[in-house]
């Protein structure tokens, strides 16, 4: 098993950091417009990009702490895959420790998806610093896949 790993940090509290992981509408400004669902542990959220999406089920939320997603529904290479949020505090910022964990492989896929979870995570670092970040369809097209 291979996973994809990130670290980025923000400049806004823990909580607002949480909030954008943990609603619809925080995780439709930064992740993609196109999210519906239930964000409490237990729920299903529906993530959709174009031609498909992701649903989650929400296995973790604790406040300010860790956000932790399985994946229920989507492309073959991502269901039963994790997602997982780590938060913690360092010096003035919120530090975002990330894995997208339990490839079975690092196919091609794996790339393209590391490199979209980059930007994506740079739009929640936005989104939590600025008031505005860069969801899909607004998102950096870098090939073309979606």
């Amino acid at each position: 098993m291979v996973d994809i790993l990130h670290r980025i940090g923000a400049t806004a509290s823990a909580d607002a950091v949480y909030a954008a992981l943990t609603t619809v509408d925080g995780l439709a400004d930064w992740w993609t417009r196109d999210t519906a669902g239930d964000t409490e542990v237990g729920g299903v959220i529906r993530f959709r990009f174009g031609p498909g999406g992701f649903d989650m089920k929400v296995l973790e939320a604790e406040p300010a702490e860790r956000v932790l997603w399985e994946v229920v529904d989507g492309p073959e290479e991502w269901i039963g895959t994790r997602i997982r949020f780590d938060l913690k505090r360092e010096d003035d910022y919120t530090v975002v420790v990330f894995r997208h964990e339990g490839w079975r492989e690092p196919v091609e896929f794996m790339y393209h998806c590391s490199t979209k979870w980059a930007t994506f995570l740079l739009s929640l670092k936005k989104l939590v610093e600025t008031g505005k970040g860069d969801p899909a369809p607004q998102d950096v097209r870098i090939s073309n896949w979606h």
